[in-house]
């Protein structure tokens, strides 16, 4: 079982609790797809789940899902599942924060409604680009060969999984 964890936003420490088994099995499969697609040698490095990720002064966040540039270092794509018991800091405090990054992607994964939000940054911050829900694909442009239906990402019954 996961344990509790630590993010800082804007210098105010936040403990946020053990997210649930749900929630861990979305992760895996979520890092399975993507570390696929990623592979060896690329412009970017898959961090494993909640690490620490230093946005600015003040600022430590743990997304569940982390993608950095190597060169830089600099965090292009953060995928957020939604803790269904402090689903606040998510969905509100740690969005906010992509925004005034102007983060390139966010996926928040949302387990209490079987969801993904995509968002992309744009000239006035993160802008939605679709809901997912069921059998439609979550796809990133930015690493071609990464797909994922919403069903086999939630685990739900009559999914084939897609390797």
């Amino acid at each position: 079982m996961a344990e509790s964890f630590e993010e800082i936003v804007k210098g105010e420490r936040i403990m946020r609790r053990p997210p649930d088994a749900r929630h861990e099995a979305v992760c895996e499969r979520l890092h399975l797809h993507v570390g696929k697609s990623v592979g060896q040698g690329n412009t970017t490095r898959l961090l494993a789940p909640r690490s620490v990720v230093q946005i600015g002064a003040g600022t430590l966040v743990r997304p569940d899902l982390a993608l950095i540039t190597i060169a830089t270092g600099k965090l292009w794509l953060a995928a957020e599942i939604v803790n269904t018991q402090d689903h606040r800091i998510d969905t509100v405090m740690k969005k906010q924060i992509y925004e005034e990054i102007n983060l390139t992607r966010l996926w928040m994964i949302d387990p209490r409604y079987d969801n993904v939000e995509v968002y992309q940054a744009s000239q006035y911050g993160l802008m939605l680009k679709g809901i997912l829900a069921s059998r439609e694909l979550l796809r990133e442009e930015l690493l071609p060969q990464f797909e994922i239906t919403i069903s086999e990402l939630f685990g739900l019954p009559g999914t084939q999984p897609n390797t």
